[in-house]
């Protein structure tokens, strides 16, 4: 039995540049990979099989851990049977980009399955046609993305701080958040001046998306506000919400919240992520 951990995501920073012919929007994000994670138990097997912890989240041809096996199937011709348990941790709907992390996880497991004859490159290139979020997880765990987010530059690994991650009990669907973005009025920013500063050390955080976000639901809106009134420094969305990770410390006793405390995550080229 082959058993990964698949980590969680924020976005330090993400700028919308517009929108595509394509209908995607052009992005600059500054992703990183941290040790909130779920656990994914591949075997070989006579049949396959996915079963999940979390009866919310499909086990068919949805999920985006099926698609990615039967993508690698495709492309190489590997087709033998795999039984796959997911551990799920990561909240869906959440901007932590759990699904697309399963993604990476099952398209890395399916190739040391098979024998590890394909690149990560490729694997990277394979990802980008599952989700724009999967490459970034088949990076080392700090990656400036560009495009729809599946172009990675890889970055070293940082020194960030401790984090505290709230969830609300809602989700945020992504092409609601898109489809309440309001291009023209976000504010002015330099991608690469901010890469800079993080290079240097800085960490600038911000999301174009939070804005649109807290349209589609304002009770996010008085939930930020509240964490910053119980004293955490920087209350930022991740990706499309609808979670907040803090900086600092602050108190989220009595709020209708799920909380985690989660650091940066990184790996190695050779080996995938491990937590603990």
């Amino acid at each position: 039995m082959l058993t990964l951990f698949s980590p969680a995501k924020i976005n330090i920073f993400l700028k919308v540049l517009g929108k595509r012919p394509d209908g995607f929007h052009e992005l600059v994000t500054l992703i990183q990979a941290i040790d909130l994670g779920d656990t994914l138990s591949f075997s070989l097997s006579d049949q396959d099989k996915l079963t999940c912890t979390d009866a919310a989240i499909p086990t068919d041809g949805r999920n985006l851990i099926a698609r990615a096996v039967d993508l690698f199937r495709d492309k190489t011709g590997f087709n033998e049977k795999v039984s796959i348990h997911l551990d799920k941790r990561i909240p869906h709907e959440a901007g932590l980009g759990g699904g697309s992390s399963n993604a990476a996880t099952a398209l890395w497991a399916m190739n040391e399955l098979s024998g590890n004859n394909i690149s990560l490159q490729q694997l990277m290139q394979w990802g980008g046609e599952l989700g724009s979020d999967v490459p970034f997880f088949l990076s080392t765990g700090t990656a400036y993305c560009t495009g729809r987010g599946e172009k990675i530059l890889s970055l070293s690994p940082p020194k960030g701080p401790a984090l505290t991650l709230v969830k609300p009990p809602l989700g945020l669907s992504t092409p609601k958040v898109f489809g309440a973005l309001n291009i023209a009025g976000l504010p002015s920013r330099d991608p690469q001046e901010m890469l800079d500063q993080f290079l240097q050390g800085e960490h600038v955080y911000f999301n174009d998306l939070e804005g649109a976000a807290l349209k589609v639901a304002p009770q996010l809106d008085s939930l930020q506000k509240e964490l910053l009134l119980r004293g955490f420094n920087d209350v930022v969305m991740t990706g499309s919400g609808s979670t907040f990770y803090c900086t600092g410390k602050g108190d989220t006793t009595d709020l209708d919240v799920a909380t985690f405390t989660t650091r940066y995550l990184n790996r190695t080229v050779e080996q995938w992520y491990t937590n603990g």
